[in-house]
């Protein structure tokens, strides 16, 4: 028997992308981690958290969930390595790149229904998910006095480091008009 193949073009084969686009989006991608890597050497957390919260929706809107789950785990490692996050969240690390996973995962689900639905699902569930995991943790681990600094780090200013960063998104989003 015979068998018949039929030679399907490389650019429209799935999941290839073609040569030119890709150069674009590896570079978009390289720009983005570079602005991911910087923010966090702002050492207030009420100007790097809304900054980071931004550029991962901003990749995650721009160029897919994958993407913006891959900067997930660079903010916090720039965080420790600069000096910025107290030695102390050295273990707790693992949990803010989960709360940042969460955080595009459901604004990338939801974001097809409405952008601030996702955006306020997003930040709502890293910000519970922080808050919680903070609480048990940080009583856990560490003495009290310290345990309620490094808790409050991880409470309210989540909550407002990924609201901001939702509207700053949301406006940079809109003037390159991706929304």
């Amino acid at each position: 028997m015979r068998e018949i193949f039929y030679e399907v073009p490389l650019a429209e084969q799935v999941g290839v992308i073609p040569k030119e686009q890709a150069y674009s989006t590896v570079g978009l991608f390289f720009v983005f981690l570079a602005g991911v890597m910087l923010a966090p050497l702002f050492p207030n957390q009420f100007v790097s958290g809304p900054m980071v919260n931004a550029i991962l929706i901003i990749v995650t809107m721009v160029l897919g969930l994958r993407s913006g789950v891959i900067l997930c785990f660079v903010p916090s490692l720039m965080a420790l390595v600069s000096g910025i996050l107290p030695a102390i969240f050295l273990p707790f690390i693992p949990f803010i790149m989960l709360g940042n996973i969460m955080m595009v995962t459901l604004f990338n689900w939801l974001r097809l229904k409405n952008y601030w639905l996702g955006a306020g699902a997003g930040s709502a569930v890293k910000f519970i998910f922080l808050f919680a995991a903070s609480q048990i943790f940080f009583n856990l681990i560490v003495n009290q006095p310290l345990a309620k600094a490094a808790a409050l780090m991880m409470s309210w200013n989540q909550l407002y480091s990924a609201a901001a960063g939702s509207v700053i998104a949301y406006i940079f989003l809109k003037t390159i008009k991706r929304i």
